[in-house]
C-alpha cells in the first residue's frame, strides 16, 4: 500500500480548536448533508446495521447518522453508544435521540481517543467526516483503538473527504486542502485524507471502497472487517 503523507498534522486543529469550532457550528452542520448523504447511503448499505448489536460511533456530530440507525437498521436490542468533543453537539445528539435514550448514550470528550471504552465489545465501529479533520498521528491512534474495541469479524465504517477523482473534484479537494493549510476553522479543520493507507491487510480485510463525488465535493467509503 501507498505511504501515508508525514505532513499530517500541517493545519490540523488542535482538540481544543476543533470543540470550540463545532460548538460554533452547532446544528449548522447538517447542511453539509449534500455532499455527505451519499457516502452515508454507502456506509448504511455495506456496514451490515441490522445484525449489530453494539455499535459505537466516534464523532457523532447532531446525531442524525445515529438517528437513521435508530430509525431503519437496527434491531429493538441493539445498543449505541457515541463520543464527540462538542458540548454542542452532545447537547443536540441527545435530543434528537432522546425517543431512544434507554438504548443510546452520547458522551461528551476531550477529543483523544476512545482508550477506556472495553475491548472486542462492539460489532460495528463508525465514523463519518472525522478523519480528515484529524492529524495522521491521530487517525493512527484512533484505528488502533477500534481494532482493540471490535470483536472478531467486526467492521470498522468510516466516510470522509478525500482526494479527487476528476477535474473538478481535484480543484474542488485542492482548493480545500489550500485553506485548511491557512484558515483551518473555514472548513472545520477538514482537508481531503485517502484513508487505504492506514489500513494494513494484516489487520483489516476490505469489504467495501468507493470514491463518490456529489456537487464537486469528492468523498470515500470504507468498510473493512477486523482481521
Amino acid at each position: 500500500m501507498a505511504q501515508v503523507d508525514q505532513r499530517g498534522k500541517l493545519g490540523t486543529l488542535s482538540h481544543q480548536q476543533a470543540r470550540q469550532t463545532y460548538d460554533r457550528i452547532g446544528s449548522l452542520q447538517d447542511s453539509q448533508g449534500f455532499y455527505e448523504k451519499c457516502a452515508a447511503e454507502l456506509v448504511l448499505l455495506h456496514g451490515n446495521f441490522q445484525s449489530a448489536e453494539s455499535v459505537f460511533e466516534f464523532g457523532f456530530g447532531t446525531g442524525r447518522f445515529a438517528l437513521r440507525l435508530f430509525e431503519q437498521y437496527l434491531s429493538d436490542t441493539a445498543r449505541y453508544r457515541g463520543m464527540d468533543v462538542s458540548p454542542k453537539m452532545v447537547q443536540l445528539a441527545e435530543s434528537r435521540l432522546a425517543v431512544f435514550s434507554r438504548r443510546a448514550e452520547v458522551i461528551l470528550t476531550e477529543g483523544g481517543p476512545p482508550v477506556d471504552e472495553p475491548a472486542g465489545y462492539y460489532d460495528r465501529f463508525v465514523s463519518n467526516y472525522v478523519f480528515d479533520l484529524l492529524s495522521h498521528e491521530d487517525i493512527r491512534a484512533v484505528l488502533r483503538e477500534a481494532h482493540r474495541m471490535l470483536r472478531p469479524n467486526g467492521l470498522l465504517c468510516l466516510s470522509g473527504l478525500t482526494s479527487g477523482t476528476g477535474f473538478v473534484s481535484r480543484i474542488v479537494a485542492g482548493v480545500v486542502s489550500w485553506v485548511q493549510t491557512r484558515w483551518p476553522s473555514l472548513v472545520g479543520g477538514c482537508r481531503p485524507v485517502d484513508l487505504l493507507p492506514f489500513l494494513p491487510e494484516s489487520k483489516w480485510q476490505l469489504q467495501h471502497h468507493s470514491k463518490v463525488v456529489a456537487f464537486g465535493v469528492p468523498s470515500e467509503v470504507v468498510v473493512a472487517k477486523k482481521c
